[in-house]
């Protein structure tokens, strides 16, 4: 059984152009996500999947060079794209992940996994409802419901968003939910906007030096409660209400 982490990713966001090469910590963006997701244990491979937009070169390029499996398809039929990319890299299970996010949890990405594979499900998350900071999303599912979201979702939004199919026909499909030991859905720690960049930059210049490895979320939240300030930062964005239709 192979199990593949897409990433969607491209250079076009109108909030924040090119922001997946945007620096953190002396690295872009997009960097930070494919490393976090290399310490994911049940994940066997990660693909960046950008758009044939020529402004998209730069990513196909960067993957090149840094040895990342990538793949090009539409800009807005994303769902085509994630549907044509598991074709091109033969994929048992997919876990979606999205370029805006650099503390993915790779623990959180296990634990949905493991409940996908344990437990029988076609599609599991961990933000129906929401229970994790905004990006620390995750979302595991089989390719036969991404086959059967290819050929049945028509809608457009259904199609730019990939597996909003899944979320409007619940009755269709066995859905997990993985839910966090504490409330934390209302801190937001993805990149959107010029706010967002400003708050994880804030967090990593707030890291004890002393502190070494992947920055992973219990450190996350001391350095939040130690510095308050920093999560004002971006607090004023609301989180997505599109999971919770």
């Amino acid at each position: 059984m192979r199990i593949n982490a897409i990433i969607q990713a491209r250079c076009g966001s109108t909030r924040f152009p090119d922001k997946v090469f945007a620096e953190i910590d002396g690295k872009p963006l997009l960097w930070h996500v494919i490393d976090r997701l290399r310490y994911a244990k049940m994940i066997d491979d990660i693909i960046v999947a950008t758009t044939t937009n020529l402004r998209d070169s730069v990513i196909e390029d960067w993957c090149q060079k840094e040895e990342i499996k990538c793949f090009r398809g539409s800009e807005d039929d994303v769902l085509n794209r994630y549907y044509s990319a598991s074709v091109s890299f033969p994929s048992d299970i997919i876990v979606r992940v999205t370029a805006d996010d650099p503390f993915k949890e790779p623990s959180v990405i296990d634990l949905v996994i493991k409940k996908l594979c344990e437990e029988g499900k076609d599609f599991v998350t961990n933000n129906f409802p929401p229970s994790y900071p905004e990006g620390l999303d995750c979302e595991a599912f089989t390719f036969k419901v991404l086959e059967t979201m290819e050929k049945s979702a028509h809608d457009t939004f259904e199609r730019e968003h990939v597996t909003q199919y899944v979320y409007h026909n619940p009755d269709k499909f066995k859905i997990g939910n993985v839910v966090a030991e504490q409330q934390l859905s209302t801190y937001r720690w993805t990149i959107d906007n010029q706010e967002d960049y400003d708050m994880v930059k804030s967090i990593y210049a707030a890291r004890s030096h002393e502190s070494k490895g992947l920055l992973l979320m219990d450190e996350i939240l001391e350095i939040l409660k130690a510095n308050p300030e920093i999560a004002r930062i971006n607090s004023h964005v609301k989180r997505s209400t599109m999971y919770q239709k």
